[in-house]
Parts: structure tokens; C-alpha cells; sequence
């Protein structure tokens, strides 16, 4: 048994890393500490104002661990990367984890290559980037081929120079073939050295040589030429425009700001290589409510720029950060470089950062509404649900249904909806153990019996709320009347008072209405509460027919028939299909029997005297 009071006692007066833990003994938040000792002890000081996040979290604290570390910024490394691994409930955590494409250039080669990479290691090769997206990469990886006839394969020159035949690539002249000694080292070098301006965003130069070409080949009447060449103009035209003059200073720096509504986050990213702004991203964050911008800003930066292949010289932020310095020594240790964290204050920067504040704020706008309109779907449709049964705070609704092939094997199905969304953790599959044949009602007993029985036997254990010891506000069953009593019938021998509702189908097997309390209510099919009940009978179908179809795929279902001599898969298929239920063929007699497709005088005799 942990006692948490003799536990931090123990704790070292150190630097290090903290790890709280549940009963389920799940990672549940992972802080850093300068001194472990005083750190920790604080979440369970009655006297000191928490706040209701940490409140929360420490009722759930089962034990605590702990990391010591020789310094606070080891602690910070070790902080991030235990975030990323196990996403702790109660720290806020990123829910973006996206790898972004760089051009890289192997300048280190004797002849260069250009390609696209998805991580910087270190190589004496030229990466530039991040860029926001993989497809503009390879446009501009390709334009470059063409303006510069830079090769592509991965032939290992010189020393292969000769080897083998030119490829395609020279032939319709996008390559010069160094492969075969067709151009000198100096002269590639002197076409790799454009590329590099090229990527630094120098692009006057090559639309002036572009237009000069264009218009020498239109006047000698090579107009193929021409076309190309002027393809090729507009092609260079587009990848300028992307990249926006952000300043003149041609710094590589990030520009952060952040968006929050209540639980919602979102911090926007401009991504400015070079004085120019080549792209822009946004990341959602979760919260639990109770974080300032800045705790918002400093938990995204501990959690992107861990996984982040590059990181710039420069981090513009809208306010100060927590551990700023701390967070400068750390990215500078990553980077290889001095890393500033800046809040500008005027001037061009300071706009930039009001830019990206106002994106964030239109990202956030948007996914407001898409939030809205799901919260019609799913709580707004639970609320017409219980204004139409006369039902207040219904929030869990558990629905049945029975599966079976002609009555052999019949399983049953529990699945679990919480505010209008499914809750898949919950939901639970029954084999049907004390009937045989095609009884849907007997087999419902069986089901909620079990499942209510095993719930009321958790709950007299004390054991944690799961799926079966958290009873449900509403009990939904695939049927009308008849389903609807057979619920009723198990709470009553339980004890139990939970409103049951019949999911009431047409002759089309069509949801049509619900029937409660012995009537039936008429439902206006263009609602959501509707939508939301056809969903609900359409996954408790699903769900079992789906563990019937897995049961025999698997080979667990195990008929009777089976067991006579003679009777395989296509004679078992037949009487199932013939006799719809297991008393049916065992009554029948042997003529009845031999008038089967598949069956014969001998066959028939046996199926005959397996049941007398």
C-alpha cells in the first residue's frame, strides 16, 4: 500500500522530474520541479489555493514517482519527452504531432543532389524549410531540375562516371549528364550555387535569364521552346508568391499566437525562413479550463519543439512565457545555436504577431461553429429525447440486441452512448448461454439479466464506476412492447428503476417511433433526437452481428449438428435453412428429411437417430 504522507517525506530536495499515477496506476500529469521536495508537497497541502484543476487531479493521485535530474533544464528535456510518450490527462497536451518536409542539398557531394527530407541529422548537406506542405516541395524540387538540369539518381559519381548509359533525363535535356562526364565539376558547382540562391528566395535573376531565353527562341521561330520557357516563367512566378517578404532582415524565426475559448485552443505557427514567410500552421490544444495564455504557450513549446526537426533562431510570442530562459538554454542546446524568445513590442514583428493572433482566433471561430453543430447532433439531440419521454438529465443511454442464424448461436449486444456520443470502452458482448433456438425474449433476460446482476455485485464490492457498475438513465430496446417487458420484467426481480424505451421499426425494418410507458410516441423524423435513436438501433445491430460474424469466423461456433456422422457444412446449411429451429428437426421424420437438396437415405437416417 502506498501511503502518500511517509512517501513525501522521502522526497530529495533536488531537481527532477514527478509522475502522479491513478489507482488504475495510469500516468494522470508529469511535471518538473527545481526542488522535488518542495514541489510536490504542495499539491497536498490543504492550505495552499490550487485551483479546481489541481484540486481534481490530486482526489485521483493513487502514488507519485519521481526522476532526479542533475539540473532544472534536464528536468525540462525529461518533462517533454515524458508528455509525448504517455499524453497524461491533466497536462495540456498538443494533439498535433505533424512531421513537416525540407529541401535538402547534398552540397557535401562532388555532384550535389536535390531531394526532399523529412528530418535534419547532421550531414554537411544544406536543408531549407520547414515547409507546410510535401506537394509544394516536390513542385519546386522538380522546377529546380529543370531550370538547373540537376541530376537525380543516386549514382555514386565520379567514381561511376562512364558506367552506364545517360538516362531519360538527358535525353529530354533536364539533365546534363554528368554521369557520363558530359559537364565538368566547376561548371555543376557553378549550377548548384544558382540553386542555393534560388532557395534563398533570389528569383529576379532567374525570371530575367528565363524571359531573355524566351524571347531568343520565339525570335529564332523555336516556339516549342518558347512554350517551355514561358511554362517555366510561370512556375517560378507561383513559388514567388508564396513566399511573402515578411522583413529584410532574412532571419529564421517562428511567430506564435494563441486562441482560447473555454476547454479549446488554438496556437497559430508562421514559419519565416529567410526574412520570408513560407507557410503557416495551426495546432489544437486540449485544456482542462483553468490555464492562462502563457501556461498555454509554454506547454506548446516544450511539446512542438521536442519532435520539431529545426528550430529558428527566433520564437515571437504575444506575451512573456514561464521559464523563458530556461526555455532559451534548452532550445539552444537543441538548435546548436543561441535561441531567442522575444515578445515584440512595435514595429513589423509586433504585427506579425497580432496576425497570427488574428488567425487563430478565425481557426478557432470556425471549429466553434463545426463544435456547435455537433453539439446539435449529440446533447441537443439527448434533450429532445427526454422531452419526449418526460424525462429530465439524461445523460447515459445503453441499448440491446440479439443476433442469431436461425436460432443457433444467438449473441447479444450492449452498447453505451454518454451526451450523444458513443462510448466505446463500454460496450460489451454476450454469448448466449441458456437458450437454445430463436427465443429473442428469453435471450434478452439472459443479457440484462447478467449484465445488471454483474453490475449490482461490482458496486455491493465497491469497485471503481465502469461500464457495468455505471447504470443507465435510459435503457433502449431494439423491439416494441414485448422487448420492452422483458427489461421491465429483470429490474423488477433486481430491484432496479431505470426508464425502458422500445425502438419501434416499420414493416421496411425502419425506425418508425418509441414506445414507453405502453403507448407509442411518434417521432418527427427530420429531428435529431430521431437521427440519434436510428443511430443508436443501427450500432447495437452492428455491434452484434459483427461478434456473431467474428464468433464463426473464428471457429467458436460449435452447432450440434455438427456431431452427426454425415452431416457437413452444406447438409447443416440445408437443415437450417429447411427447418428454421433445432425442434423442428428434431421431429421430423426420415422422408421429411430426405427431401433436402443435399440429403440422401443414408444422411437422412442418421440425422434421424442422432435425436432418437
Amino acid at each position: 500500500m502506498f501511503d502518500i504522507q511517509e512517501e513525501l517525506k522521502k522526497l530529495p530536495g533536488r531537481p527532477g522530474v514527478y509522475l502522479m499515477h491513478d489507482e488504475k496506476d495510469e500516468i494522470i500529469y508529469v511535471g518538473k520541479a527545481i526542488s522535488l521536495k518542495n514541489r510536490v508537497r504542495q499539491y497536498f497541502q490543504s492550505s495552499r489555493n490550487k485551483g479546481v484543476k489541481i484540486e481534481q487531479m490530486v482526489t485521483h493521485i493513487a502514488r507519485f514517482e519521481y526522476i532526479v535530474t542533475d539540473s532544472e533544464l534536464e528536468a525540462l528535456v525529461l518533462e517533454c519527452n515524458l508528455i509525448k510518450e504517455h499524453r497524461p490527462k491533466y497536462n495540456t497536451m498538443l494533439m498535433d504531432d505533424k512531421a513537416y518536409p525540407f529541401i535538402k542539398v547534398t552540397v557535401d557531394e562532388p555532384f550535389p543532389r536535390i531531394m526532399l527530407a523529412r528530418r535534419i541529422v547532421k550531414d554537411k548537406a544544406k536543408y531549407f524549410g520547414p515547409y507546410t506542405s510535401a506537394g509544394a516541395v516536390k513542385d519546386t524540387i522538380e522546377l529546380i531540375r529543370k531550370l538547373y538540369n540537376i541530376r537525380s539518381c543516386s549514382r555514386r559519381l565520379p567514381r561511376d562516371i562512364g558506367k552506364e548509359r545517360p538516362c531519360l533525363n538527358y535525353h529530354i535535356h533536364q539533365c546534363k549528364a554528368p554521369c557520363q562526364g558530359y559537364i565538368s565539376q566547376e561548371d555543376y558547382r557553378k549550377a548548384i550555387d544558382e540553386v542555393l540562391s534560388f532557395l534563398n528566395g533570389n528569383y529576379d535573376g532567374v525570371l530575367k535569364n528565363l524571359e531573355k531565353k524566351m524571347t531568343d527562341a520565339s525570335e529564332a521561330m523555336e516556339f516549342e521552346k518558347a512554350i517551355e520557357y514561358r511554362e517555366l516563367i510561370g512556375s517560378v512566378q507561383k513559388i514567388a508568391q508564396k513566399q511573402k517578404i515578411t522583413d529584410t532582415a532574412g532571419e529564421d524565426r517562428d511567430i506564435l499566437a494563441v486562441a482560447v475559448e473555454n476547454t479549446d485552443a488554438v496556437v497559430q505557427v508562421f514559419f519565416i525562413r529567410g526574412g520570408r514567410l513560407i507557410g503557416r500552421d495551426h495546432f489544437y490544444l486540449r485544456l482542462t479550463g483553468e490555464e492562462s495564455t502563457s501556461e498555454i504557450l509554454s506547454s506548446f513549446l516544450k511539446q512542438f519543439y521536442a519532435g520539431t526537426p529545426y528550430i529558428p533562431a527566433e520564437l515571437m510570442l504575444p506575451e512573456e512565457v514561464e521559464d523563458a530562459a530556461l526555455l532559451e538554454e534548452w532550445l539552444s542546446g537543441k538548435r546548436g545555436h543561441k535561441v531567442h524568445i522575444k515578445v515584440p513590442k512595435k514595429g513589423t514583428k509586433e504585427k506579425l504577431v497580432e496576425l497570427a493572433g488574428e488567425n487563430a482566433r478565425l481557426v478557432l471561430s470556425k471549429d466553434k461553429e463545426r463544435l456547435k453543430r455537433e453539439e446539435g447532433r449529440t446533447i441537443g439531440a439527448v434533450k429532445e429525447i427526454e422531452k419526449l419521454l418526460g424525462l429530465e438529465r439524461v445523460v447515459r443511454m445503453e441499448a440491446y440486441d440479439i443476433s442469431n442464424i436461425s436460432g443457433f448461436a444467438s449473441v447479444g449486444s450492449m452498447v453505451v452512448y454518454e451526451k450523444g456520443k458513443p462510448k466505446r470502452n463500454d460496450y460489451r458482448k454476450f454469448k448466449i448461454k441458456s437458450v437454445q433456438g430463436p427465443d429473442d425474449y428469453a435471450s434478452m433476460n439472459e443479457v440484462l439479466t447478467r449484465r445488471f446482476q454483474h453490475g449490482l455485485n461490482d458496486q455491493k464490492e465497491g469497485k471503481d464506476m465502469g461500464s457495468f457498475q455505471a447504470f443507465p438513465d435510459l435503457i433502449l430496446m431494439d423491439g416494441g412492447k414485448g422487448q420492452v417487458n422483458v427489461a421491465l420484467q429483470v429490474l423488477e426481480k433486481l430491484g432496479l428503476h431505470i426508464p425502458v424505451c422500445g425502438m419501434v421499426k416499420d414493416d421496411n425494418h425502419r425506425t418508425r417511433g418509441l414506445y414507453y410507458q405502453n403507448r407509442e410516441i411518434p417521432i418527427d423524423k427530420n429531428s435529431e433526437g430521431f437521427k440519434l435513436i436510428t443511430r443508436i438501433q443501427d450500432e447495437a445491430h452492428r455491434f452484434a452481428i459483427e461478434f456473431h460474424r467474428k464468433l464463426r469466423s473464428q471457429g467458436q461456433i460449435h452447432s450440434v449438428l455438427d456431431d452427426i456422422p454425415g452431416v457437413g457444412p452444406a447438409r447443416r446449411k440445408d437443415l437450417m435453412r429447411h427447418f428454421q429451429n433445432l425442434d423442428a428437426i428434431k421431429s421430423a421424420e426420415v422422408e421429411e428429411l430426405k427431401k433436402l437438396p443435399s440429403m440422401n437415405e443414408k444422411s437422412a437416417q442418421e440425422v434421424y437417430k442422432f435425436f432418437h
